[in-house]
């Protein structure tokens, strides 16, 4: 993947950070499994796993702090 897609990390509210993390961790699994096919037959079994929704779900909350913190918290 060579398209240039982040370029910055500075959102105008703090709806568009949470929404640049969900990307970003989404963007992270698609560097990571780049093969569609292997990454949807491997859906199922994360899609139905507490563990692995909630290892998701940290994953954007930690996205979501970097992005609030490059956004100086959204303070004016």
């Amino acid at each position: 993947m060579t398209d240039q897609w982040l370029t910055s990390l500075i959102t105008a509210t703090p709806q568009e950070g949470f929404e640049l993390a969900i990307t970003l961790s989404r963007r992270g699994v698609k560097y990571t499994q780049p093969d569609a096919e292997v990454l949807h037959a491997l859906r199922h079994g994360y899609s139905n796993s507490s563990d692995a929704l909630t290892a998701a779900s940290q994953v954007v909350a930690i996205n979501f702090q970097t992005v609030a913190a490059a956004n100086n918290y959204w303070r004016q």
